[in-house]
């Protein structure tokens, strides 16, 4: 028999994150001040140019497999296929509907679910406080992800959740390394000459 499916508490007190705005007139100032050359570009077309930026680097990683890497070396930015939560993924829509709890078993991508992977590891240089860092994705970059997804899960790198991100990310530059050697030792092999 299946148990009565009680929603959440619409009118129960809620907790708002208060949001940050990095994109202030005191950043704008200071990058006038940094960049003197574009001192005639107003606030708002540095915004838009931010904004343009952002969109393409999203778009990027979800059309890359191995992702992005961020400007300055910060660090990079990939989607990565992960196993589901051994707990339930309640479908809330479709349990209200029906007044029992019904869950999402994502049929669509084998049960996998996508994850927006920031890693500061694998940066080629190590910079201060890199262990500081975190990243949040936007609404739009986590819809799209959404929405390309369940199309073609197969194509991003599959996250063991037992194995650190350094051993990932370790693996893939030691796997890059051994493919140029491997591609500058083509070069000059001739079978005929043993």
């Amino acid at each position: 028999m299946a148990t009565e499916f009680r929603g959440p508490d619409v009118k129960a007190p809620r907790f708002r994150q208060e949001s940050l705005n990095v994109i202030s007139k005191e950043f704008c100032k200071k990058f006038r001040e940094k960049h003197p050359k574009h001192k005639d570009i107003s606030d708002s077309q540095i915004r838009t140019i931010i904004k343009a930026f952002n969109e393409t680097l999203w778009e990027t990683v979800i059309e890359t497999r191995d992702g992005v890497q961020l400007p300055e070396g910060i660090g990079y930015i990939f989607i990565g296929t992960c196993q589901s939560a051994k707990s339930k993924n309640v479908d809330y829509a479709k349990s209200k509907k029906y007044g029992v709890p019904v869950s999402n078993n994502n049929w669509d991508t084998d049960g996998k679910l996508a994850k927006i992977f920031y890693s500061s590891y694998a940066s080629k240089y190590k910079f201060a406080f890199r262990e500081c860092w975190r990243f949040t994705a936007c609404r739009n970059f986590k819809r799209k992800v959404a929405k390309t997804y369940p199309d073609n899960w197969t194509m991003y790198v599959q996250v063991d959740p037992n194995k650190k991100m350094r051993d990932i990310y370790t693996g893939i530059t030691m796997k890059r390394k051994r493919l140029k050697e491997q591609a500058a030792q083509l070069k000059t092999y001739n079978e005929f000459d043993l």
